[in-house]
């Protein structure tokens, strides 16, 4: 016997979470349905070492979602009435090179000049000139973030019309290196925004990742880094919250084995238990793009066969959580204090090398760690006089020396705790206990993280906009199953918290005839 609903939402990573809020919130009786004990995906908050200490597991800043309508106008209530609330480093990112010099990005466009000046003012003038710039696409990019996208070809041939369309088109298919080489002279400065490429788990030789300095610089300039009060899992809390409120149901546990199709349309979902589920309007289901043909049957032997052979990033990432007996000391000083703070060799020549490794199933010969202590921001975290740390580096899935992670995860946390030593004068003797998740880790905890990716393919422009994960399914729909509609890291605009959701719900909306516009006035 199977409950009815008219929605049904597979996973409760919090792009499901969006786009299942915003149905209820128009009156749908809807039901979210995770498999783990917890909910959030990679947006999750848990006491992963010590009683009283709050760790986000995954994502620990929130920095995309701020120019989502979702957030920047409270479309759902989610701060108004739901509890969430950020606070925003004046600071967001800081790079600490080994020597002892630091270099920090403002969000107040001057600081950040008279920091970079400090290495060279030419290059302080080269990066006014590139915030401006970024200022002046921020408008464009916003629009296609939050949206379902436009089509790849209609966009490129929109681009090739004027001499700006051509140099922003050329901008976006250049190295964060190339890129870069052209706007800077000093090598710190180059390998300072260079590191953002790391973010999205790719090199800063890659092509094609040029656009995303353009990209960081925006947001940051006019949003800032998103520090969640509570940690990361209280955006995932206020969407419960709101779907709750509007009679949805949000439960744990619930591992879904297949979608149920019936005639070429999708009307509900079979869980492992056998326990069913029907939906009377629409399925949306966090379905990586390796899964779908082994859960929704029926599917056209191309539209499967374009889905698993999407590529996933070579590089994957490693996790050190930890509770401290005191907050961190930077041996650079107690000017250190950033959203995203990042460990970096003297030379850089050293971190593009460090990538190669990985490319090739090796260790990086110098780790590339990021830290986060958000008890800097956000005391509630930890007991009184203690601290949070959150720290990552980059690591293949599958190891060329043919050892397994579990073996060797707790050797390789000592490997970046020694590491880390160089910066930070109170490590290890500082760690009262440690969580890490290698990437084999992620693959368990989440379906979405395949290989330890946490953007769930990697982000390559044949996977980009409309084409990602494929062109097929790059419409947040399903060709050969009406009614099933896509969420999560894989589809556009890719891995982060940019509520993304928002652009499934638009498309179920359209499809059902209701008017999305109505959904914040109703709040």
């Amino acid at each position: 016997m199977s409950e009815t609903y008219d929605i049904v939402t597979i996973g409760s990573g919090h792009n499901g979470l969006v786009a299942a809020a915003y149905l209820a919130a128009a009156g749908k009786k809807t039901l979210v349905l995770e498999r783990n004990a917890w909910f959030g995906g990679g947006v999750v908050t848990r006491e992963l070492t010590l009683p009283g200490f709050k760790h986000d597991q995954h994502s620990i800043a929130h920095i995309f979602i701020q120019g989502n309508p979702l957030l920047a106008n409270d479309e759902l209530g989610l701060k108004s009435r739901h509890g969430l609330k950020y606070v925003f480093p004046e600071m967001p990112m800081i790079s600490v090179f080994e020597d002892g010099q630091t270099l920090a990005l403002y969000r107040d466009r001057e600081r950040t000049c008279a920091e970079i000046a400090k290495f060279s003012r030419k290059d302080a003038e080269a990066y006014r000139r590139l915030a401006e710039q970024a200022a002046a696409w921020l408008p464009m990019v916003r629009a296609g973030l939050y949206s379902p996208p436009t089509p790849l070809g209609a966009t490129y041939a929109m681009l090739d019309q004027s001499r700006e369309g051509r140099e922003l088109w050329r901008t976006m298919q250049m190295s964060m290196h190339d890129l870069l080489e052209e706007w800077f002279e000093n090598e710190r400065v180059i390998m300072h925004f260079a590191r953002i490429a790391g973010e999205n788990l790719v090199s800063p030789d890659e092509k094609a990742t040029g656009f995303g300095v353009f990209v960081f610089v925006g947001f940051l300039e006019a949003y800032g880094i998103g520090v969640p009060i509570g940690g990361s899992g209280s955006l995932t809390d206020a969407l419960i919250a709101s779907i709750r409120e509007n009679g949805g149901e949000v439960l744990a546990s619930s591992d879904v084995a297949r979608v149920l199709v019936r005639n070429g349309r999708a009307v509900g979902v079979e869980l492992t238990d056998g326990r069913k589920y029907e939906a009377r309007d629409a399925v949306i289901g966090a379905l990586h793009p390796h899964d779908i043909g082994k859960m929704v049957e029926g599917l056209a032997p191309e539209v499967v066969r374009d889905a698993e052979r999407t590529h996933i990033s070579t590089v994957g990432c490693i996790t050190l959580i930890a509770a401290l007996e005191r907050p961190l000391r930077f041996r650079a000083g107690d000017h250190v204090r950033g959203a995203m703070i990042e460990l970096l060799p003297n030379s850089y020549d050293t971190m593009r090398k460090s990538f190669d490794n990985v490319r090739y199933g090796e260790l990086m010969d110098y780790p590339l760690i990021g830290v986060a202590s958000m008890t800097m921001f956000d005391p509630s975290r930890a007991p009184a006089g203690k601290a949070t740390m959150h720290a990552w580096d980059y690591v293949p899935y599958e190891r060329a020396d043919g050892k397994s992670w579990d073996d060797t995860k707790a050797s390789y946390v000592d490997r970046m705790l020694e590491h880390m030593s160089r910066f930070i004068e109170n490590l290890p003797a500082d760690v009262l206990a440690w969580h890490s998740d290698s990437p084999v880790d992620m693959e368990r905890t989440s379906s979405s993280f395949r290989r330890g990716d946490l953007h769930g393919i990697a982000a390559t422009t044949y996977q980009y906009g409309a084409h990602r994960p494929t062109p097929d399914l790059g419409q947040n729909t399903v060709p050969g199953c009406e009614r099933l509609y896509l969420v999560g890291p894989f589809q556009h605009p890719g891995g982060g918290v940019f509520g993304a959701g928002r652009a499934t719900a638009i498309r179920v909306f359209d499809d059902l005839g209701l008017d999305f516009s109505k959904v914040g006035a109703r709040q």
